[in-house]
């Protein structure tokens, strides 16, 4: 693991250009707009949620698994690999490569089947249709495709360290901290390097609880924000970008209704071929071959 984020992988293989994503994406786009493609991506960051919540994982967890499932879908098409697939498979392998444990096949299979049921129903008609052997086989294409580069930086442990710099004021790493989480339902952790991520969300999180300079008499106060950014030395016009790019986010989900739109959405996505019945994927035959539902993926290759 690299000591920090510039000498990383994260750093040197996986920040993406913008035109590169928007490229890989036109196959998807053939048959989706782009606020429905955003969508889809709120909707299963939704559902990587869910998952880290039902196994009672960190979030810090779930924000990798959210991370690896965007560098999939940032090199290939939606039709390569079902996301309904895809989704689990990230939370199983970001359990183990953040340390919180290895997650039973059985229990990530049940969680998967209960939140699906429970939560989502009115995205999924059927239950959930994978098994053990099928996550198994898409961890493998995941680690081939993110060329086993593991290590993800996140944006709080900056956001963090620019709070204690500014002054500890817990509403603010609070307004702050729900931003950052809300960044894992768009691009921006493929696109900009996290520390930076970390000042957009504080500095939204500073203007909407409008932050005014201490007075006089207020010596333990935190400092005023607008002096605090005004020292900073970082490309302003690269935060404005993400700011403008989580209000974007803002925008859409203001008007989303997910329970009545997803399913139409769903609908229309790109799919592999559909998986092994129930009762073939239980069969003693659990080698991990090449499925059919991974053909796209081979194409694409």
């Amino acid at each position: 693991m690299a000591g920090n984020f510039w000498q990383s992988s994260h750093f040197h293989q996986w920040i993406l250009d913008k035109q590169d994503i928007i490229k890989e994406r036109q196959k998807d786009l053939k048959n989706l707009s782009e606020d429905d493609y955003w969508k889809i991506q709120i909707f299963f960051a939704n559902v990587i949620q869910a998952l880290g919540e039902q196994l009672k994982l960190r979030q810090q967890v779930i924000a990798t698994a959210t991370v690896y499932f965007k560098r999939f879908y940032a090199r290939y098409s939606l039709h390569c690999i079902d996301p309904v697939l895809m989704a689990p498979t990230c939370i199983f392998l970001a359990s183990k490569v953040e340390e919180f444990g290895v997650i039973s096949n059985s229990r990530l299979i049940t969680a998967a089947s209960t939140v699906f049921k429970n939560k989502f129903s009115y995205a999924f008609t059927k239950e959930f249709p994978y098994r053990v052997n099928h996550v198994l086989e898409c961890e493998f294409y995941l680690l081939e495709l993110m060329d086993c580069c593991l290590i993800v930086y996140h944006p709080y442990r900056a956001l963090v360290h620019y709070i204690q710099d500014m002054g500890p004021d817990e509403q603010l790493l609070q307004a702050s901290w729900k931003i950052v989480n809300d960044t894992y339902r768009t691009d921006l952790c493929l696109i900009y390097p996290p520390f930076m991520i970390a000042l957009a969300c504080l500095h939204m999180a500073c203007a909407i609880h409008q932050k005014e300079p201490p007075k006089e008499h207020q010596r333990d106060s935190p400092r005023d924000c607008r002096h605090w950014f005004a020292e900073l030395s970082v490309d302003l016009d690269k935060i404005l970008e993400i700011t403008r790019s989580i209000l974007r986010l803002y925008e859409i989900w203001q008007s989303y209704d997910e329970r009545t739109e997803i399913g139409p959405i769903l609908a229309k996505m790109p799919k592999p071929k559909s998986p092994p019945n129930n009762e073939e994927a239980s069969t003693s035959d659990h080698t991990l071959r090449p499925s059919g539902f991974y053909r796209g993926l081979k194409q694409d290759n």
